[in-house]
């Protein structure tokens, strides 16, 4: 999305990158459609360092219908949050991508858990999402938890930013439950103990969120939160909830 009609003259050069492969401007509907490989979070950085705000407001394909989309608000640990969103794209390829900050600069293990429960914080979602019964794995195993996501990793400055695509993850199917990320490096099961074919020994759960259905491409014509107020450019600088969330947007309001 696009604050102001001359955006369009300085992002086609931005946005010049192997991974891009068509943008579309209207400048009436304030958006710009950016058909890409690369993660949200690289476009995004992309067209706000033309000195300019963005927000993404719907992720698709270019197919006639949708199969489904999903989001995961994450938070936990100290100062740790993230977004993770689910895109099918087709019957066989879910593209899951994410960025958290808050992180330990290294290798996470990051799984869907059976529960959306949160009352007891990241203990209570469950074990590994496992419906066919498999033993822990890494994604591209023939046996592992349908969960089983690998390892996101965190730069120096604690943000993982990723993209991976998973064939046996299906919105439909996930929609209620959670999503959590570990303190430590998945083993993927290659462990010599009993834990590493159940957990992958990625340690204490850091943080977590309930999956929720979410906007597919051209389908959120949000300006504006009905909840409390907060706009969608307000909103990039507000945490996710809380007083905090209120606060920010007080001090927005009197700028």
């Amino acid at each position: 999305m696009v604050q102001s009609s001359d955006y369009c003259l300085v992002i086609q050069p931005i946005l010049q990158h192997a991974g891009v492969h068509g943008v579309t401007v209207n400048l009436e509907l304030e958006t710009v459609l950016v058909e890409t490989t690369l993660s949200a979070q690289d476009i995004q950085t992309m067209l706000e360092s033309s000195g300019r705000k963005a927000v993404l407001t719907g992720l698709g394909t270019n197919e006639s219908r949708n199969l489904g989309a999903a989001v995961a608000m994450l938070s936990g640990e100290g100062l740790i949050q993230g977004v993770v969103r689910f895109l099918q794209a087709s019957e066989d390829n879910c593209i899951i991508d994410g960025t958290l900050d808050g992180l330990s600069p290294g290798l996470h293990g990051v799984h869907i858990h059976e529960f959306g429960d949160l009352s007891e914080g990241c203990a209570s979602c469950g074990e590994h999402y496992n419906p066919d019964g498999s033993s822990h794995g890494a994604p591209g195993d023939i046996d592992h938890h349908v969960g089983d996501l690998g390892n996101i990793f965190a730069n120096d400055d604690g943000q993982a930013a990723f993209r991976m695509e998973n064939e046996r993850v299906k919105v439909w199917n996930i929609i209620g439950r959670s999503l959590v990320v570990d303190e430590k490096e998945d083993d993927l099961g290659q462990g010599n103990d009993s834990l590493s074919k159940i957990t992958g020994n990625s340690g204490r759960r850091l943080a977590c969120g309930i999956i929720a259905r979410s906007a597919g491409l051209f389908e959120n014509a949000k300006k504006i939160c009905a909840c409390d107020g907060v706009t969608i450019w307000e909103e990039r600088e507000c945490p996710i909830a809380g007083p905090e969330r209120k606060r920010n947007k007080e001090h927005s309001a009197n700028l």
